[in-house]
């Protein structure tokens, strides 16, 4: 399935249907007064939070959605029927913002939330409603109302427990390979991941949703790479995984680079728990491990953890430490 983080659509909700004008007529009831029936409402467009969706991809074919329109009212008192809603399915983690894609009308954060994107128009009144004692045979009708109609936008923010984060080619994909059972692309060159992949990990009867976001590079914060377009979805997550190739020259400049551009992509995203986990040790011997480790921590000041995909250990221990930061 493709990826699709944004799109712009139009809602049209359906008019009310018409107020009837009808008269009674019936054999030997020869004034029989009015009876016209109301016209039914118009159906509303609900966006409804889907926790098995995780693209907007759906939309990219179809950009125009219209609800049904009110029937009109009828002889007999009848009222018209109400339109159908209209209900459209998004991921769970999609905002909805005015056709400016700047002001924030609602937020999915749960499965099964609800949100009326356009609200159907109203039925229109028959001629019975205007009845009174001076005048037993009005003629008037009102029509129906119409429907709101709205250009909006859709975004996605994808919501996990941990986002892995990191340089390309860090071995994020793989690490959410062997941490779940998601099946990401995996090969040796940059941007392998071209979208967020999402995968579960069960560790003690416990889930843990992680997301590979991918590769953040210098100049991410405006748009190189992939650009801002993916850093956004490390806002919800709730603690990062920062993976570091440990066999590169330079393990401080790989974590402050990574660092950097999300600092000035969002200083909150700085305030969150990180897990430093220095990935891909089986390439180099134990003593230049243990040498890069201490000269890191030395001047970062933070600890660190070790993992290879390879080692089954390694990484159980990753997922028990995982759960700390998942409440």
């Amino acid at each position: 399935m493709k990826f699709l983080d944004q799109v712009k659509i139009y809602v049209k909700a359906g008019d009310g249907g018409s107020g009837s004008p009808s008269f009674r007529r019936e054999k030997f009831i020869e004034f029989g007064g009015p009876d016209g029936g109301d016209g039914g409402k118009g159906g509303s467009i609900i966006l409804v939070s889907e926790r098995n969706l995780n693209t907007l991809i759906d939309f990219r074919y179809q950009q125009h959605f219209k609800a049904e329109r009110g029937r009109d009212g009828s002889g007999k008192n009848k009222t018209g029927r109400g339109g159908e809603d209209l209900y459209l399915k998004v991921p769970v983690g999609t905002q909805v913002f005015e056709e400016d894609n700047k002001t924030l009308i609602f937020d999915f954060k749960k499965e099964n939330e609800k949100f009326v994107a356009a609200i159907g128009g109203n039925g229109g009144f028959g001629n019975t409603r205007f009845k009174s004692s001076t005048n037993r045979a009005p003629k008037k009708f009102t029509k129906g109302t119409i429907g709101e109609e709205f250009w909006i936008y859709l975004q996605l923010k994808t919501i996990a427990d941990i986002g892995i984060i990191g340089l390309p080619n860090a071995g994020k994909s793989s690490l959410l390979a062997s941490l779940t059972s998601a099946t990401p692309k995996i090969a040796n060159y940059k941007f392998t991941t071209l979208n967020p992949n999402l995968g579960v990990a069960m560790y003690d009867d416990k889930e843990i949703t992680l997301a590979d976001i991918p590769g953040l590079i210098e100049g991410a914060h405006q748009g190189t790479g992939l650009g801002i377009k993916f850093l956004k979805h490390i806002e919800r997550c709730k603690a990062l995984l920062h993976l570091i190739d440990i066999s590169e020259n330079d393990l401080i400049n790989s974590y402050l680079q990574v660092r950097n551009e999300m600092g000035k992509y969002s200083s909150e995203l700085l305030k969150k728990h990180e897990i430093i986990v220095f990935n891909k040790i089986d390439l180099i011997d134990e003593n230049e491990i243990k040498e890069k480790i201490k000269d890191f921590e030395k001047i970062i000041k933070k600890s660190a953890f070790t993992t290879s995909t390879l080692d089954k250990k390694s990484v159980s221990d990753i997922k028990s430490t995982l759960l700390n930061y998942v409440s």
